[in-house]
């Protein structure tokens, strides 16, 4: 019994510790058996079944003789008497434990293993052909929560579904962001149902911007009657058709559609625009009265439409959250002129705050950093009356952006988070952010220090309005903040030419709003939180974060 305890972790049961106690009562303290003499004992009855037929007839031979007094208990509560077939009372490996006990035991092991496991033996491959296996793995894994039983009655089992599907194409799952120019976009591959789909996140119609996101399907995975993984590409109006992925390298795939005819419409090119201006924008051409808008939705549907949903992903992921951070770090959607509503990710960096396009625009290309907020420049907003003078407040704000930049010309302050900016507003994004990732990584200072913190208690909302003369897209946003500070935002010309840095105010709502008012623009932006549940994202630390923001900027500088 010591020996089967130590295989599978479960002691003695009552009814044998009785009886070994009556034993030892009848037979006195000479009866005990050591593990030594037990271990010898196993090893003589295994010598015999090699000279009478193998251990089925030493096991045979044990039940056929077994009398009452040798029934017991198994972990379960039932009795176990000689005549059942439940394997040899002292198992000295995993091959002669019980097959339910099996059965348990590789329920909980990794899916990536159990291939290997089923090449030991003829028997560990036959009970891994047992549902329950690979329907936890698929729960636990994947986060399957359909009924799998059904579908098992339906004719695909639980383990084709791991085996051709779920585990082939698992490093597809999560975030990405599409190499479409300028414009990027962000996919979320899924397991949905018996199917792998890759949702395209669009945002909602301009300047809806607390509205949900939007989605529309590119591909699916499936099993198809024959047990084999079919990709289908779902882009057009005529239903599934046949499509292919590749995995060009670690964190990235390409998709192509291998039948693009069916991306066509009957009313050739205008119709198409007509069916996609709906579907971006929610209106007519006629409906938009600003010639440059037009010009900008025009040119954004020339270029993506091109594609034909032959595309190159690159893996993203959620940002780490920190219990210094001011509030939980996650994607935004935002507005952005007549470019409409763009998605962009808040991360949080030592006494920093950055916001990085995911979806970008001809000016200011997805990848980039469009905020970057200094957390220790807090800004005091003055009374109501003086927060409708853009003057007021643009003399508050360039005055701390000067003492920013004298603060960073000077040369005994060496290497700080204010070099970041200066570089960035020189076009060196890429240099930047790699300065900014040693800075985080090193000794905090007092103002770090004391900087905000999630866990202090939320501050006393304040009375807010914008100043007049400031655009605003959405003219419905909140009159009350939490807290305000100083920032700087990425500008620049047609084509990213001549990007630069300016200052403008980064003004706290909640924990799912805030804005940020261009001074140079004399516009604002309001952003909310995307609250979608996105599994397989998180990234597993800062640091391998922090490099995907630098390959971010990278693609599109």
């Amino acid at each position: 019994m010591a020996v089967c305890a130590r295989l599978c972790g479960v002691g003695q049961s009552r009814r044998c510790r009785r009886r070994q106690r009556n034993d030892q009562q009848d037979q006195g303290s000479d009866s005990d058996m050591d593990e030594e003499e037990e271990e010898r004992i196993v090893g003589q009855r295994r010598s015999d079944a090699g000279t009478t037929g193998g251990p089925g007839r030493v096991a045979a031979a044990a039940a056929a003789t077994a009398g009452p007094s040798d029934a017991c208990e198994d972990g379960s509560g039932h009795i176990n008497r000689g005549g059942s077939n439940r394997g040899p009372l002292h198992p000295e490996s995993l091959m002669e434990l019980p097959p339910e006990l099996l059965v348990e035991i590789f329920s909980l092991l990794p899916g990536t293993v159990l291939p290997n496991v089923a090449l030991v033996c003829k028997k560990f491959r036959q009970i891994l052909n047992t549902e329950t296996i690979w329907r936890r793995r698929c729960v636990e894994e994947f986060g399957m929560k359909e009924d799998l039983r059904k579908m098992e009655a339906g004719g695909v089992s639980s383990q084709d579904l791991y085996v051709k599907l779920l585990h082939p194409y698992r490093h597809i799952l999560g975030l990405w962001q599409p190499d479409i120019g300028p414009y990027g976009g962000l996919l979320n591959v899924v397991v949905d149902g018996l199917f792998i789909i890759g949702w395209m996140y669009l945002p909602p119609h301009d300047p809806r911007v607390e509205d949900p996101m939007r989605r529309r399907p590119l591909f699916r995975i499936h099993l198809m009657e024959s047990k084999k993984a079919t990709v289908e590409c779902m882009y057009g109006h005529k239903g599934p058709h046949k499509g292919d992925i590749q995995t060009v390298k670690k964190d990235e795939f390409s998709t192509k559609c291998n039948q693009t005819d069916h991306h066509r419409m009957p009313g050739g090119r205008q119709e198409e625009f007509r069916t996609w201006l709906e579907e971006e924008w929610g209106r007519t051409l006629e409906e938009i009265f600003h010639e440059h808008m037009q010009e900008l939705i025009l040119m954004k549907f020339i270029y993506t439409s091109q594609y034909d949903n032959c595309l190159t992903y690159r893996r993203i992921y959620l940002p780490p959250v920190m219990p210094s951070d001011l509030l939980q770090p996650g994607l935004f959607k935002g507005t952005y002129g007549s470019h409409g509503l763009e998605i962009v990710m808040l991360s949080f960096h030592g006494t920093f705050a950055r916001a990085t396009k995911l979806t970008g625009d001809p000016n200011v290309p997805a990848g980039q950093l469009t905020l970057d907020v200094d957390l220790s420049q807090p800004v005091d907003l003055p009374e109501l009356d003086k927060q409708r003078n853009i003057d007021e407040l643009s003399r508050i704000i360039l005055e701390i952006h000067g003492k920013v930049q004298r603060e960073a010309e000077q040369p005994a302050c060496g290497p700080s988070a204010n070099v970041g900016r200066a570089a960035e507003g020189a076009g060196g994004v890429e240099r930047a952010a790699e300065e900014a990732m040693e800075v985080d990584h090193g000794a905090c200072t007092d103002a770090c220090q004391s900087g905000p913190s999630s866990s202090s208690p939320p501050s006393e909302a304040k009375p807010f309005v914008l100043p007049l003369g400031v655009i605003a897209r959405n003219e419905v946003y909140p009159r009350t903040c939490r807290k305000s500070f100083y920032g700087t935002g990425l500008i620049a010309g047609h084509g990213f030419t001549s990007p630069e840095r300016t200052p403008g105010l980064f003004v706290l709502f909640d924990e799912d709003r805030f804005g940020f008012i261009w001074l140079e623009l004399k516009s604002f932006s309001l952003y909310s939180r995307l609250t979608d549940n996105l599994p397989h994202a998180h990234a597993p630390n800062m640091e391998r974060f922090e490099a995907m923001l630098c390959n971010m900027q990278s693609w599109t500088s």
